[in-house]
């Protein structure tokens, strides 16, 4: 029989940002580290990361249940503008590129 244990998983909220840090785009992922390489690589030409080059991550929460994290992307992405600056600039207050934290993950 299968149990679920909290910690088996890791899922991410994570919001990116265009260089010139005009464009926030809200995502879930289960693995960090290739969604952002994704992105980088503009893995789908037509989506509107690609269109706006959005590709720098500046926010992310981690969470152990997928229907916690897709709660949250959920409640981030009905946020205002000013809101989701003011989330970011909690933790991250000069909206910093944190790409480099999951450079190395696999």
């Amino acid at each position: 029989m299968d149990h679920f244990t909290e910690g088996f998983h890791t899922y991410y909220v994570y919001i990116l940002t265009n260089k010139n840090r005009t464009v926030l785009y809200t995502g879930v992922t289960n693995n960090l580290h290739r969604r952002l390489h994704e992105h980088h690589i503009k893995f789908n030409p037509r989506s509107f990361t690609a269109r706006y080059q959005v590709e720098f991550l500046i926010y992310y929460e981690k969470f152990t249940w997928i229907h916690h994290a897709i709660e949250r992307e959920k409640e981030i992405k009905n946020l205002t503008r000013l809101k989701k600056l003011h989330l970011i600039r909690t933790a991250n207050p000069n909206m910093t590129f944190l790409n480099h934290i999951f450079s190395n993950k696999v």
